[in-house]
């Protein structure tokens, strides 16, 4: 196998590439969303590099129906500068023609005329139906058209199949079999950035907004909303409320946060929401209701299509990049007896199911709904939907505690209270953690002490009594409100040690990053001299880089990312209308590659610069000849990603300057430190939805523990299990021993040893018009084992070297 930046021949071949005479068509349908472009450029790179021909298909299925200029071959740089736009370049629309069989036969004919027997549909579960239907008729198509001489012999011949592949671009996350369809994360965005702009405004004047989303058959985006703005009520149509109280309770919401100091109200409504006996509720009830009961200024905002617009966010990028990759390997799988597939999102891994399946559980939750089924509707929506609503629910509920000395034998002991503190740099999310542990900390009846500026904090008694209210508004801050340092307790354990016994601290939430981790580890290790540390403590990892084992995603990371992102963006269009350009990009990370990498894919750079990929200065060179030959052809602007500690000799200086002399004449050179820049911002939807549910998972964890193992008033743990990191692996909330964890850690360089993201490296590479081997993400086997050489694919006579293993394919 090649490595990321080369490669070996293989010994075994054949003498094409394994998408050699395959065309494909790509079109979007039926409501666009963000990251569809995207999409369409991981379809086309890849499939050019594939060896295999791309066609357009514009305006959708009736642009298929219509023909003609409708259907257009695609070239790498028809899809170069693409990614930020919103939308689809390629239009999209609904098609009376095509429901019926004459229009179907148009469309048939229309590409036969191209020789296309491969679709790659993009859009929701009625395009993806459409699309199965064709597929399933397309015998009995081409057979008519062969019988009343529209098509030749040849044509029939060499288009007897018709292979599909879909993708879910749908901003209401409404498709059974994904955890995220592309749009989705996007139109969080807007819909947050619309929440925080109305907040401040709602408090100026105690006003209660009610904001309208979209959802008319899913309250997704009206639940993650309402988890991400701390939002007072949210209605959806899958969890409606009683007919019958759901008024009352509304208003006892509303005069508790009122009674609480709260200057806003807010309150979410899908557009589908109803009550539990099937009668809409609007925007103009809920504020009849209010404003009659309450006597409070009362506005509604209905969102509308401004949710389907604008750039799409990092991770709707990167989404449909990989989603569009994993289409095209799937086509090139593709036999005659191939069912329709659709790629989706599991965990945090493209896989591919049934189509039909799919759509088939989509329609069962509509089902359920129109039977008032409920219960089978979240049940339908999949555990993540049911674990949002519970959380949504433990948060928002103040449960009248009162923290009495615990009673054991006989004698009173004060309770024992949880310390939580920050330790390492800021990053977002964190005070939506701290926020959510201190409210269920209280709710499980134990006192919470907030600990400012770390360890060196908590030494020096910097230590608070948190309230339910201490942390009212946190949600949505950066940063980090309890102040942090780096210092960590290797130096100071006796004096860590008699604060916590000062302050009865007998569980610790320690949330931060590799000094968090690693400050665990000391505490861990002490326990054998300090009785004071065999308490329970859990670390909730919170870092821009993303460079925590023992989960694939860190507290901060995806805000990081963004940021990095709309950067990008802003210094590639500050190039436009001057001469042509290279930007090379300095990210933080630590030696953590993470930020370089991601942003390189969701930002479409040339390269990017890793510590954990080793390059050398014939590397550079060779990138500075293709960005070379590349704006020789014409693409004015390039990108260079690079991790700041990627090579101690090879600097973000010694880059640009390289760059910039072997550059005369053909393009100019710029340079970019990002800096603190990445820290800073509010919180993205994912790391405020992320730190709530790290945040409740952690503070449930630790009380759970000191319960079980408190006696006289102490608690007392001695096991390895006692001391846990909480990370997010796949799709699950994992605890694991941070003694474990070491082994699986390069300490020296504050790394985890395996991480999941070096995976895609090749993929930026690929993208890049760069030789490089992609293994695929699917671990799905269709075909068998076949071997193929390497052959000249592209304008550029790029090497590509295609193999596949049991459904592996290497470009």
């Amino acid at each position: 196998m090649c490595s990321p930046r080369g490669g070996n021949k293989s010994d075994m071949s054949l003498t094409m590439a394994k998408g050699s005479g395959k065309i494909i068509g790509v079109f979007t349908s039926g409501g666009d969303s963000q990251g569809m472009n995207a999409a369409l450029r991981a379809i086309v790179r890849v499939g050019i590099s594939a060896g295999a021909r791309v066609f357009f298909i514009k305006e959708g299925y009736q642009g298929m129906v219509d023909g003609g200029n409708n259907i257009v071959e695609a070239t790498w740089a028809s899809v170069g500068a693409i990614m930020q736009l919103g939308g689809t370049i390629i239009g999209s629309a609904r098609s009376k023609d095509f429901r019926e069989k004459a229009g179907r036969l148009k469309a048939a004919v229309n590409l036969i005329l191209h020789n296309i027997s491969n679709l790659i549909v993009i859009g929701g579960d009625g395009s993806l139906t459409g699309a199965d239907l064709f597929r399933r008729e397309w015998p009995e198509l081409i057979a008519e058209l062969f019988k009343s001489n529209t098509i030749t012999k040849e044509q029939f011949d060499k288009c007897q199949h018709l292979n599909v592949v879909g993708l879910v671009g749908s901003i209401d996350n409404d498709f059974c079999g994904t955890d995220m369809t592309i749009g989705t994360d996007s139109a969080l965005h807007r819909i947050i950035d619309a929440v925080d702009a109305i907040s401040t405004t709602a408090s100026s004047h105690q006003r209660t907004f009610i904001l309208e989303v979209m959802g008319r058959h899913c309250g997704y985006l009206a639940l993650v909303t309402g988890l991400a703005s701390a939002a007072d009520f949210v209605f959806m149509p899958e969890d409606p409320p009683s007919a019958k109280t759901w008024k009352d309770d509304l208003c006892s919401k509303l005069e508790d946060s009122k009674g609480r100091g709260k200057r806003l109200g807010t309150i979410i409504l899908a557009e589908g929401a109803i009550d539990d006996e099937g009668s809409p509720i609007s925007g103009e009830l809920v504020k009849q209701v209010i404003s009659e009961r309450l006597e409070l200024d009362v506005r509604i905002t209905v969102l509308g299509h401004v949710q389907r617009g604008g750039n799409p966010s990092a991770f709707d990028r990167i989404l449909a990049t990989r989603m569009g990759a994993e289409a095209v390997v799937a086509i090139l799988d593709a036999t005659p007896s191939t069912p329709a597939c659709v790629v989706t999102l599991s965990g945090n891994q493209t896989v591919r199911v049934d189509l039909m399946e799919c759509v088939r559980q989509t329609r069962e939750v509509q089902l359920a709904m129109e039977r008032r089924d409920f219960a089978l509707a979240k049940q339908l929506r999949g555990r993540s939907f049911i674990r949002n609503l519970e959380i949504f629910r433990l948060i928002n509920t103040r449960k009248p505690t009162v923290q009495a000395d615990c009673v054991q034998k006989g004698k009173a002991h004060p309770k024992p209270a949880v310390g939580i503190l920050n330790v390492g740099a800021p990053a977002g999310g964190v005070n939506a953690a701290v926020r959510a542990a201190v409210r269920i900390i209280l709710n499980e009846g134990f006192p919470v002490m907030g600990v400012n500026e770390g360890f060196d904090g908590l030494i020096n008694g910097k230590v608070n009594n948190f309230h339910w209210t201490s942390v009212s508004g946190w949600l949505d801050m950066g940063g980090s409100n309890l102040g942090t340092k780096r210092s960590m307790p290797h130096t100071c354990l006796a004096e860590v040690a008699a604060s916590l016994r000062t302050h009865n601290i007998q569980g610790l939430l320690l949330i931060g990053g590799f000094e968090a981790y690693q400050s665990a580890i000391c505490l861990y290790e002490a326990r054998a001299n300090y009785p004071e540390f065999r308490i329970p403590i859990v670390v909730v990892p919170a870092t821009v880089s993303n460079n925590v084992p023992g989960t694939e995603f860190t507290l901060g990371a995806d805000t990081a990312l963004n940021a990095i992102t709309e950067i990008c963006d802003r210094i590639k269009q500050s190039a436009q209308g001057t001469r042509s350009r290279v930007f090379i990009v300095e990210v933080m990370g630590g030696f953590c590659g993470y930020l370089a990498t991601l942003s390189g894919l969701a930002g479409g750079a040339d390269a990017a610069y890793i510590f954990e990929e080793k390059f050398s200065i014939d590397d550079l060179n060779g990138d500075v000849k293709h960005l070379a030959d590349k704006i020789g052809r014409g693409v004015p602007r390039g990108l260079i990603m690079r991790n700041e500690k990627s090579s101690p000799h090879y600097t973000t200086d010694f880059v640009h300057q390289l760059f910039a002399e072997e550059g005369k004449g053909v393009f100019d050179c710029r340079k970019n430190v990002l800096g603190h820049m990445q820290q800073g911002g509010t919180p993205t939807p994912f790391d405020r939805n992320l730190g709530t549910k790290q945040g409740v998972k952690s503070a449930k964890w630790l009380c759970q523990k000191m319960s079980d193992n408190l006696s006289d008033g102490a608690v007392v743990c001695t096991d390895k299990e006692s001391v846990t990191l909480m990370g997010l692996l796949k799709k699950h909330h994992v605890f694991s021993p941070v003694e474990d964890l070491v082994a699986e850690t390069d300490i020296e360089h504050r790394l985890p040893k395996d991480q999941w993201w070096m995976k895609l490296r090749p993929l930026l590479r690929i993208l890049a018009h760069h030789h490089a081997t992609y293994l695929s993400e699917t671990g799905q086997s269709i075909l068998t084992q076949t071997k193929l050489k390497w052959v000249d694919i592209s304008p550029l006579s790029m090497h590509i070297e295609c193999r596949r293993y049991h459904g592996v394919i290497a470009l």
